[in-house]
């Protein structure tokens, strides 16, 4: 049967760049990072790169971004799998141990000749505009641009994987959560120190990244809608062939001539296909009909999304 499983991110931009040849010895640095970690590195690299042609960087800048989206957990191979990969919530002491993947993929990568131009990214990704990130509490103005993109994304792609979304139906709560980030927070308004209340006009997060991510987020949403909309097709022309079945069937059981009752029987036996018998056809009839009004259901959700996507505001 034809399949409708679909990636859940468009990745036709990457493979534009050659990739492949650029990033051949990062990527075999990536082999050593848990399988987890790997998927996810390769979503960031996806989405910073194509949030950069968005904001319609050079492409020299896009490589740069992408290779440092790749690279920004490569700190985690040193982290301990057993805290790593730990199903229960962190305790205090293992979450500063996990804060550390951010030195210690700097560490790596600036030793590195090859990795050195994307330490930055390893290092700050996780840096907020108002100084309540890590490692080193920096401010917008400290914070590289390509770490600003990289957290947009890896932000958004740690929310898609904990919620283990396969389509992109309610993918607009997502947004929401990151919208909140790229708000100030309104307790540091009335922050009496210095620092914290010079901060207070920034969110966490790009608010201009941020709205980048939507118009990306619409692309794979369309992506995903024409993935949907191929198995629809392909349902419909099932569905007509087995209609055409069941109506050879009636035809056949009402005939009262012996030739016109070996003419549909014909007929019916050129429109079955492997494993499809006159006892079992109806009910894969029903299945595929079933699922056809399913997957309908599902565009009409996923173009639903669209339009709330296009309302919100950051």
């Amino acid at each position: 049967m034809f399949s409708s499983t679909i990636d859940f991110y468009s990745s036709t931009n990457l493979k534009s760049y050659n990739l492949d040849r650029v990033m051949k010895y990062q990527l075999d640095i990536l082999e050593r990072l848990d399988p987890f970690t790997r998927t996810h590195s390769e979503n960031v690299a996806n989405l910073v790169c194509r949030i950069c042609e968005y904001l319609k960087c050079s492409k020299k800048f896009i490589i740069h971004a992408t290779i440092s989206g790749y690279l920004h957990d490569v700190g985690k191979i040193f982290i301990p799998p057993e805290i790593l990969s730990k199903p229960e919530r962190l305790t205090d002491e293992e979450y500063e141990i996990i804060k550390t993947h951010t030195t210690l993929g700097y560490d790596m990568c600036y030793k590195d000749l090859k990795l050195r131009p994307y330490a930055e990214g390893a290092l700050n990704h996780h840096e907020a505009l108002n100084g309540t990130g890590y490692p080193n509490g920096k401010t917008k103005k400290d914070i590289p641009y390509v770490a600003q993109i990289i957290r947009v994304a890896d932000e958004y792609d740690a929310i898609v994987t904990k919620r283990q979304y396969k389509t992109h139906i309610n993918i607009s709560e997502t947004l929401r959560e990151l919208i909140k980030d790229a708000r100030p927070e309104d307790h540091l308004k009335s922050v009496a120190l210095d620092m914290l209340a010079g901060n207070s006009k920034d969110g966490k997060i790009n608010p201009k990244i941020l709205k980048v991510l939507f118009k990306v987020v619409i692309d794979d949403t369309l992506y995903e809608i024409s993935g949907v909309s191929e198995y629809v097709d392909y349902l419909k022309e099932e569905i007509k062939r087995l209609e055409l079945v069941a109506s050879y069937h009636q035809k056949m059981e009402k005939a009262t001539k012996e030739k016109q009752k070996n003419y549909y029987q014909e007929g019916i036996r050129m429109l079955l296909k492997r494993e499809e018998t006159m006892e079992n056809y109806q009910q894969i009839l029903a299945e595929y009909k079933q699922a056809y009004q399913l997957r309908t259901d599902v565009i009409q959700k996923l173009y639903q999304e669209i339009k709330i996507i296009k309302k919100l505001k950051v």
